[in-house]
């Protein structure tokens, strides 16, 4: 775990902001609250309607019986699953037992999962065996003793009786590791505690405008982000839960006229993806009001473009390991919300070093990473977490993110490893030198443009060989490199080293004058 200085833990609690509440009691309270709200999985393989008492009986059916087969606090329960009602049972009951649980997207590959149950090494792992890319591999669950897959043996896990009230723990213990891929080869174990992810639930919804209605969650809840915002803000607002496990722009606007839903916000996809959909119209358009936009590069072109139609937006800023470090509130003027990524979110402080590199350190920390070297890597003694992002700051204290440190692509809210893409392209026999950059994205925000230096001899491979050698590797689609270009060589450091902001630079660059050179329509 990384060092919290004695004065931050004390003043944390003295200001309300870590209190002495697990996840399980924070839930059971939102849910005695609301029993009656409505819970809805729009799914064209495994709908579900019902309310929040169905949910958190079966909840704790599941809790029940995984207590009588000896889980509890402590224990690690993993789950592989899309945005099912089986998520959410999961994932409450885990509270419920104060177990640490292990979301994992669905998309994850082999390569990935490998890695996971390998780091995690679950007590349970909830998951299903097919859906999408996605397979259930039981030579990688052989070691783990509690296995349960939707639609087949998962009921058999779910006690007749179930479990009454809730198992308490430390609530500075671990509560979830999150796993995230960035700059390592690896997916990254992010831990957060019960205190952790309480106050990061607590203040995203102080922030959120009144009376949303129902919204539709479409962001994996295998992933931070989508976990918080499905099924943890909604139990303390008391606000109906929908879900999509699968993002298609056409359905989901048939959803927002006949179920009066909207959607809020997130990575820009969501929402661009729908308002340039050829079904668009007005009356989808009266259904947003406030739209907040992050969990990938957000450029102004949308936010401005959003804007120009009425409606108030706004970005932030954060990461897996501080999920709110930066955004922008109701009474933020319009250049800050739709140039800036915000200023300092309750309880966050941020600095910069004399190269530009973004520090900060907040209530909603992380405690670190599985992996020690990690984290002694990325936290200092004094509590700041070295985000590895380049920013300024303008006198008023508003926060613009302008490069990357770290070679992670943000593609449509989830990060990629430009290591790991770059490891991959190496393995082909046609690839001398490969580098792999973030390359601008109308729709995702970014997406893996791979640069590739040729073997003599041989020649430059093509996107569909590339691709299909990345399948064959087992990398999840999402890693597969979306443009190739090829170069002699790469603009380099007296010292050899690849200069990749330069690379980046070209390559947007090269897009602005294709763009330009296309005739307008």
């Amino acid at each position: 775990m990384r060092n919290i200085p004695v004065e931050l833990s004390k003043r944390y609690v003295e200001e309300g902001w870590w209190t002495p509440d697990t996840l399980g009691e924070l839930l059971a309270r939102g849910l005695a609250a609301s029993p009656d709200t409505g819970f809805w999985v729009h799914s064209g393989v495994r709908p579900f309607s019902g309310t929040f008492r169905d949910v958190e009986i079966a909840a704790r059916r599941l809790a029940a019986g995984l207590r009588s087969r000896g889980v509890g606090p402590g224990d690690v329960i993993a789950f592989q699953l899309p945005n099912w009602v089986e998520a959410a049972v999961t994932f409450w009951a885990s509270s419920f037992l104060g177990a640490v649980v292990v979301p994992i997207v669905h998309f994850y590959g082999r390569k990935e999962l490998t890695h996971i149950i390998g780091t995690a090494r679950p007590k349970v792992f909830i998951t299903t065996e097919h859906f999408g890319h996605m397979t259930f591999q039981p030579d990688l669950c052989a070691d783990i003793p509690i296995v349960g897959l939707v639609g087949q043996d998962f009921e058999e896990l779910l006690a007749d009786e179930p479990m009454a009230g809730e198992l308490h723990t430390d609530p500075g213990s671990p509560a979830l590791i999150a796993f995230t891929s960035g700059t390592t080869r690896d997916p990254k174990g992010v831990i957060h505690s019960h205190q952790t992810l309480g106050f990061e639930t607590r203040q995203l919804l102080a922030n959120y405008p009144p009376d949303r209605g129902r919204q539709i969650t479409a962001t994996p809840v295998g992933h931070f982000i989508g976990m918080v915002g499905a099924l943890l803000i909604p139990v303390l607002e008391g606000a109906p839960i929908d879900l999509t496990d699968v993002w298609d722009p056409g359905r989901v606007l048939e959803l927002m006229e006949s179920e009066g839903m909207s959607i809020g916000g997130g990575p820009p996809y969501f929402v661009t993806s729908l308002m340039d959909h050829p079904n668009f119209t007005d009356r989808h358009l009266a259904k947003f009001t406030t739209v907040g936009l992050g969990g990938s590069t957000v450029p102004v072109a949308v936010t401005q473009r959003l804007a120009n139609l009425g409606l108030f937006v706004f970005r932030s800023y954060g990461s897996t390991e501080h999920p709110s470090i930066t955004g922008s509130g109701a009474s933020a003027p319009e250049d800050k919300r739709l140039l800036t990524d915000g200023d300092a979110r309750p309880g966050v402080e941020i600095r910069l070093t004399e190269e530009g590199e973004i520090l900060s350190r907040g209530p909603d920390l992380c405690l670190g990473y599985t992996d020690d070297a990690l984290t002694a890597k990325a936290f200092d003694d004094d509590g700041w977490y070295h985000t590895g992002d380049i920013g300024v700051l303008d006198e008023d204290g508003y926060l613009t993110i302008t490069d990357r440190k770290a070679d992670i692509i943000i593609r449509g809210g989830e990060n990629i490893s430009a290591l790991e893409v770059e490891e991959l392209l190496l393995t082909i026999p046609a690839v001398a030198e490969a580098v792999v950059v973030a390359a601008p994205d109308a729709r995702l925000g970014e997406r893996t443009a791979a640069v590739l230096r040729v073997r003599d001899g041989h020649s430059m491979p093509t996107l569909d060989e590339v691709r299909a050698h990345f399948d064959r590797c087992g990398a999840a689609r999402q890693k597969w490199p979306e443009e190739l270009h090829e170069v002699t060589d790469y603009p380099r450091t007296p010292s050899g080293k690849v200069q990749k902001y330069l690379v980046r630079k070209e390559i947007a660059s090269a897009q602005r004058v294709a763009a330009a050179a296309r005739p307008a329509r």
